[in-house]
């Protein structure tokens, strides 16, 4: 078996001694055996961290053919393919005949004789993967800073000069830091499309085909969200391949595929696209070169082994979930102590409004953990209303929440962005690609609408299905995708938090009115003086770990505390039935339960329930002042 070096360094040497060692047994099961291979390597200690990612090393710094990972999220699925999983080549001198494994490669070895009765076709499928839309800067960064790989420019694409990594090329630190507002949401997009396959073209120049450089111009990456950067990839999956959904966010272990032949036969397709009969042609020309981008821009990606994630915090490791690691005994028995911490920044955030931080907290630990029926369970959107609209308070808002939480997208609610972006994908029955929207996003994406940016004006007909896919998204947790003919629903878990002066015109679980205790003229005084030992990395991170442990701890309700509640209600409403709803009831269940989470406690208690009920009733109050004052919002 190679030594533990090679198992990274050449995958394809594992591959090929197991597939050798088979022809004498055919039933040794070598498929089941590689990937047990890799699974057993990948568990020694720190070893996931010696395999180099494509996150975060460019392109040229990777060895073909070597084992790579990516952290992803499967945008789109393409119809399975037909490769020849076994094949024979003939040597011209000897006329040996040696069988070969076509798994795992794009490109077969020279001599292959196609009329051998040996060749086995076999099927595979491919998925198009993206990194995470909206992953925040400080998890790309944490994740880099964890890795022990070792890479160098690779001499099979060195180039003619030095180039930078995906971070490198733009001024990335002002994208992470500062909200995504769009002047020309629909030319934003185009615009940073042709941008980055601009970029991406300079990169490859020194190892593309001049011909190729139409196709790297015009090329679209597709991510779900304007301003999104990083490698794409083509994850070719050969097992259980109905286990991956759409939408899902894995980290994939695969051997890394750039074959400068792939990048030819593109350049090929492409000068011969004009001659070719659509009727002798199974494919259009649209849907090849989606299909079949230049490796150099789309690398191929053969999976061995992948793993969904139940989230991509780096401070928080998956496997801590499903033990009682150290980690994880650490968090809990500091959960009080650092909600009171995250509690009082929160509160200097939300400008001394103590209250509104409660439910800030409440609603960044929110999830959804089941669904009944069409009903999703656990979800609580909060409208923020009466944020204030001087010293851009709601974008200062979103970065505090991008510094909080793995992955964030800030939409501002501008009559020009709600009438001209896309926020629902659509299916491209020509290339055969599903064309991403602003909406498809991971779980547990933190969606920031700010609709203090909204103005007055005419919604028009794009505008009105923007609007309405926002309300299905909050109310039930769903996208309705756009397939022409029909529409698709795709269930998701977003948490979606609106800002606005008034009472927000999209639905929400909670209202909260903000009641700042800060005047507009010392809002930037206030703004600037965040304590700084709030703002250090050890006192992030600390937060950072309670919002992503919180969210994944189990919930359960007694009988004898269920009995209490049933009869609280019931008290409640004795005096006057009016003054208390089913879904009032609803609300204080939900705040309840992720009070209790909050805490770090997975069952609800006494006290935990009536301080959900006093905080309920509180708010309430608020809410009854403001209109009271204001006259009934529309």
């Amino acid at each position: 078996m190679p030594s533990t070096n090679d198992w990274i360094n050449n995958p394809l040497g594992v591959v090929e001694e197991l597939f050798a060692a088979s022809q004498n047994n055919p039933n040794s099961g070598w498929e089941a055996k590689l990937v047990e291979f890799f699974k057993d390597h990948l568990k020694e200690k720190d070893a996931h961290s010696w395999v180099p990612s494509m996150n975060n090393v460019p392109l040229h710094y990777l060895k073909p053919n070597s084992l790579v990972k990516f952290r992803c999220f499967i945008q789109d699925m393409f119809d399975p393919e037909f490769y020849m999983g076994v094949y024979e080549t003939v040597d011209p001198s000897s006329q040996t005949k040696v069988l070969r494994c076509g798994k795992y490669k794009d490109v077969t070895e020279f001599g292959v004789d196609f009329n051998s009765k040996n060749t086995v076709t076999a099927e595979r499928q491919t998925f198009y993967c993206v990194p995470v839309p909206g992953e925040n800067s400080w998890v790309k960064e944490s994740y880099t800073g964890s890795s022990q790989a070792r890479v160098q420019p690779s001499t099979s694409y060195m180039p003619s000069r030095q180039k930078r990594s995906y971070e490198e090329d733009d001024d990335m630190d002002s994208m992470d830091t500062q909200p995504q507002k769009q002047r020309d949401p629909n030319a934003g997009v185009q615009m940073n499309s042709e941008e980055h396959g601009t970029s991406e073209a300079r990169r490859q120049e020194a190892e593309a085909p001049p011909g190729q450089m139409a196709s790297a111009m015009c090329l679209d990456l597709n991510f779900p969200l304007p301003g999104e950067k990083g490698p794409s990839c083509l994850v070719k999956v050969y097992e259980d391949w109905d286990s991956f959904k759409l939408n899902e966010t894995i980290e994939v272990y695969g051997i890394l595929s750039v074959s400068p032949a792939l990048s030819a036969l593109a350049e090929d397709r492409d000068k011969s696209s004009s001659l070719i009969d659509p009727s002798e042609c199974m494919e259009t020309v649209e849907e090849q070169r989606v299909h079949s981008p230049p490796a150099s821009l789309v690398p191929r990606l053969h999976m061995l082994y992948a793993k969904p994630l139940a989230h991509n915090n780096p401070l928080l490791p998956s496997a801590v979930l499903q033990d009682n690691s150290a980690i994880l005994s650490s968090t809990l028995s500091e959960m009080v102590s650092v909600r009171a911490d995250f509690l009082a920044y929160l509160t200097h955030v939300l400008l001394g409004d103590s209250l509104a931080a409660e439910y800030l907290i409440l609603h960044l630990i929110s999830n959804v953990y089941t669904r009944r029926d069409v009903l999703p369970l656990g979800k609580f959107t909060l409208n923020l209303s009466g944020c204030p609209t001087v010293s851009s308070y709601t974008e200062r808002l979103y970065q505090v929440i991008q510094q909080l939480v793995p992955s964030s997208f800030y939409l501002g609610m501008s009559l020009q962005n709600m009438n001209q972006m896309s926020l629902v994908p659509k299916k491209d029955y020509v290339a055969n690609r599903l064309v991403s929207g602003a909406l498809q996003l991971a779980r547990n994406t933190s969606l920031f609408l700010d609709e203090t940016q909204l103005e007055q004006g005419q919604l028009d007909t794009a505008g009105v299905r923007n609007v309405t896919a926002l309300g299905n998204l909050i109310t039930w947790q769903k996208v309705d995708y756009d397939f022409n003919y029909h529409q698709m629903e795709f269930p998701c878990n977003i948490n979606v938090l609106v800002a606005s002066e008034g009472r927000s015109l999209l639905p929400s679980d909670c209202q909260m009115h903000l009641q700042p205790q800060v005047t507009p003229a010392h809002m930037d005084d206030h703004l600037g003086s965040i304590p700084s030992h709030m703002q250090t990395s050890s006192q992030l991170n600390k937060f950072r770990l309670y919002l992503s442990v919180a969210r994944q701890l189990d919930y359960s309700i007694s009988n004898d505390v269920t009995k209490s509640v049933e009869d609280d209600f019931v008290d409640m409403r004795k005096d006057d039935p009016q003054s208390i709803s089913a879904e009032d009831l609803h609300r204080m269940l939900v705040v309840a339960r992720l009070l209790s989470l909050s805490l770090g406690k997975t069952s609800l208690c006494r006290d935990i329930w009536l301080k959900a009920k006093h905080m309920e009733m509180q708010r309430s109050c608020r809410m009854e002042q403001h209109k009271s004052v204001n006259g009934n919002e529309p």
